[in-house]
């Protein structure tokens, strides 16, 4: 629902109002503002001009040369291409220094050797919808009422000096998809008394009933229905107010006819019909239901095939309306219209949805149908319409309204007591303030026997039960006034579980680390469902997917990230650095359904460091990643647990990708994804990891103990082995770990050499060891020792030689 804050003005008075912080209110009051559009996109330098001047541009068929007075002692030359432009017409004229939407700068210019001076706008370039703009005006520039005056800012007349609110209402708020219901609200919150038109008007000396007769079969399904008769109308366009008030509603002007019925819907809450009598080919109207394969060419000229379930105006022959839908073509008002018959009805609401579902086709009046509208404000509806087709249609509305009427309008009766709502609000709101806040709501109520007897509007649909108004009086009084608590049987506070706790650790680590946090679908295609899977298991299939893509469970989560990688760099954001923590689906357990176990993916690609100012980029590579991965466990107090080896696994590079084992037991892995699959996601070099969240979360971690910084000096030995270019580093290492005993405080890689001196198939591996103890400082000959049994250890256990 788009909700134009100068119409709604007319209702209740907000033009005093902060409309930023009104829209912070209402959304605390319990309907959502979702969007706040400001149609003056700050638009200055925009005037009403007057063409006096248009000749044909010498060197170009398509333009224009117009001399154009916007209010200043000269006239402004200004080149146009617009097919429509002509001499004295009211235009749109944005001048130089002023900046249309989308940052489009207005200049003194040159076109093809004549001078330009601004330019005339059409709608579209001030950033109103193509779909809401005239049809008359949609391939041109837009021309003002004659009444314009010259000079005057050109977004006071078009409506643009506006804010508009987009509501995004919740099923049950169906009063707010009306002005009135809007005002009803807004002036609740603002304790403002609401102004409600008047629908007063002079009838000419006929009487309706002499011109249609109205005859209801299926009165279940349509217990009420009112037409009205007005004669002589005259069709133009309808008044510029109205105009501007349907647009910023997103809804296309036409005729003020059907203009006037769109209005009064969006005012109301109450869908209109306007029949073209003469077209109607009788003086009767008959509401039934259709024949089964019964055909009716709706107003957008679909021809439409209806079933026995499908309720239809009709003339007494063939259907000249889908009741609650939308009008048939064969009675459409148009310019040769001169007589309209109005028509204002009860349409049951499951028969409303049931029809727009099964023809797909579904327009504003059955939204609200579908919903149900107030039974009260079917005839002031009418009559509203009446008045104004009066006024600014010329036309005679004829004496009465020809009525079917069977609805009960009796309001829903509400007993509650003060106690009740205050112990499911678990607070003490006064007996007083309650009955003021219902009041502010224009709810009826009286207060007997320490009982609230409320008379609930039928305005409000959603009010039938004693929460109901447990609801109201909550939002109304504030939801942030409700005062915090634990439930009286609690004898703690809650608090995280150990795996909750170290789960959002995993979170800080790894968005601290440069990661952000992604969210995917739990359903993928079955092709990407067991892709990167650290457990393949058997899949789980939806029985009626929605689409191919969206079929499986997933097993991994890298499918969905290389999908959100891949979407980010197609929108030229190349540097990629994600992660999500999320549930994957495996086999199937006793009960049928499958395992839910949570897996961490990343994804990364791009570059890691770019500081241009001192020349340093860094692309991602396998240990920029695997240096995460480190100090992830090192965050948990797991990295002497783990160990890697290269591994081949489907889908990714042979050659750059390590499985990651926990105490031995396979946890995970990293690496780059195969080219091959780089090239169908169209990315770059990206290297991915995913992790048994799980598994490691669920690891006991020793308690972290803290120790002084020692007074006593290290000792560094460097050391560089020639060993089998299949040995990896790791093997190294973990043989100096063991070796070194308890004085051995960090091992560290520092070199790798291939090439002159050292042998085919060979590499040289150079490491730093260091040793220390805390207690005194070592001598000489305790590191000799110690370093001689590493070196015989690599010598015997890994056939390495010290390089000379």
């Amino acid at each position: 629902m788009l909700v134009s804050t100068n119409w709604l003005n007319d209702y209740v008075t907000i033009e005093d109002q902060d409309l930023h912080e009104l829209a912070e209110t209402i959304t605390r009051s319990g309907i959502e503002v979702d969007a706040i559009i400001e149609r003056s996109h700050g638009m200055n330098h925009v005037v009403v001009g007057e063409v006096v001047e248009c000749e044909q541009h010498p060197d170009a068929d398509r333009l224009n040369i117009c001399q154009v007075d916007v209010g200043e002692e000269e006239l402004q030359q200004i080149i146009c291409g617009a097919p429509n432009v002509a001499k004295g017409q009211k235009v749109i004229a944005a001048l130089p220094g002023a900046v249309l939407p989308g940052n489009f700068k207005i200049k003194k210019a040159k076109l093809r050797g004549e001078a330009s001076h601004g330019m005339i706008c059409s709608l579209q370039e001030l950033a109103v919808e193509g779909k809401v703009v005239p049809k008359e005006y949609a391939e041109g520039i837009y021309v003002l009422p004659e009444d314009a005056k010259v000079g005057d800012v050109a977004l006071d007349y078009i409506g643009l000096d506006d804010v508009v609110y987009e509501f995004d209402l919740t099923p049950n708020r169906s009063d707010a998809l009306s002005m009135l219901g809007v005002a009803y609200e807004v002036g609740a919150i603002l304790n403002r008394p609401v102004r409600l038109p008047e629908a007063t008007y002079e009838t000419a000396e006929e009487r309706a009933a002499d011109w249609i007769d109205v005859t209801v079969d299926a009165k279940e399904q349509n217990p009420l229905y009112a037409a009205k008769v007005v004669r002589n109308v005259k069709i133009g366009p309808s008044p510029m107010w109205m105009q501007n008030y349907l647009m910023a509603a997103g809804i296309r002007p036409h005729n003020n006819v059907v203009d006037i019925t769109n209005f009064v819907l969006l005012e109301y809450g109450q869908p209109l019909h306007a029949f073209d009598y003469d077209k109607l080919g009788s003086k009767e109207i008959v509401v039934r239901l259709a024949n089964e394969g019964e055909t009716m060419v709706t107003l957008d000229e679909e021809e439409r095939t209806l079933t026995a379930e499908d309720l239809v105006i009709t003339n007494g022959k063939e259907p000249v309306a889908l009741a609650g839908v939308m009008g048939g073509g064969n009675s459409e008002v148009s310019d040769e219209t001169t007589t309209v018959v109005i028509e204002a009805a009860y349409f049951d609401p499951a028969t409303v949805r049931r029809t727009s579902r099964a023809i797909g086709l579904r327009s504003d009046s059955s939204a609200r149908f579908e919903k149900g509208v107030d039974p009260n404000r079917v005839l002031l509806a009418a009559e509203r319409a009446a008045q104004l087709m009066s006024l600014y249609a010329e036309g005679d509305v004829l004496e009465g309204t020809v009525l079917h009427d069977e609805l009960d309008k009796t309001p829903k009766q509400i007993v509650v007591s003060p106690d009740f709502i205050n112990a499911r609000l678990g607070m003490k709101i006064s007996l007083s303030d309650m009955l003021d806040i219902l009041e502010r709501l224009q709810i009826p109520t009286k207060a007997e026997s320490g009982q609230l007897i409320i008379e609930a509007p039928t305005r409000r649909q959603d009010l039938k039960i004693p929460e109901d108004i447990v609801e109201e009086i909550a939002r109304m009084y504030g939801y942030d006034h409700i005062p915090v608590t634990l439930p009286v049987t609690a004898v703690t506070p809650g608090k995280l579980t150990p795996y909750q706790a170290k789960r959002r650790l995993v979170r800080r680590y790894l968005e601290g680390a440069g990661l952000y946090q992604t969210i995917t679908y739990s359903l993928t295609s079955e092709k990407k469902s067991q892709q990167f899977a650290i457990e393949p298991c058997q899949l789980t299939k939806l029985m009626m997917p929605m689409s191919e893509e969206h079929s499986t469970l997933r097993q991994s989560l890298i499918p969905s990230l290389l999908d959100v990688a891949t979407y980010n760099v197609a929108r030229r954001t190349s540097d990629i650095a994600i992660y999500e923590t999320g549930s994957v689906y495996l086999g199937n357990e006793e009960d049928g359904l499958p395992a839910e176990v949570e897996r961490l993916s990343g994804v990364l690609t791009g570059q890691w460091v770019s500081n241009e100012w001192q020349g340093e980029k860094k692309e991602v590579d396998f240990f920029v990643v695997k240096g995460i991965i480190e100090g992830l466990f090192r965050t948990l107090g797991l990295e002497n647990r783990v160990t890697y080896e290269a591994k081949v696994i489907d889908q990714m590079h042979p050659g750059r990708t390590a499985a990651i084992a926990l105490d031995g037991t396979y946890v995970g892995h990293v690496g780059q994804i195969h080219p091959t699959v780089e090239k169908e996601q169209d990315l770059k070099e990206t290297y991915v990891f995913e992790l048994d969240l799980h598994a490691i979360l669920h690891e006991s971690t020793d308690q972290e103990m803290y120790v002084p910084v020692s007074k006593y000096p290290t000792i560094s030995r460097d050391i560089a082995l020639v060993v089998d270019r299949e040995t990896t580093a790791a093997t190294l290492e973990t043989i100096i770990h063991e070796a070194g005993g308890r004085l051995l405080r960090d091992v560290r890689l520092f070199d790798l050499y291939e090439g002159e001196n050292v042998a085919d198939g060979q590499k040289s591996l150079a490491f730093s060891l260091t040793y220390f103890d805390p207690t005194r400082t070592l001598t000489d000959e305790e590191v000799v020792q110690a370093h001689d049994r590493v070196l015989q250890a690599l010598t015997e256990r890994a056939k390495a030689t010290l390089r000379a």
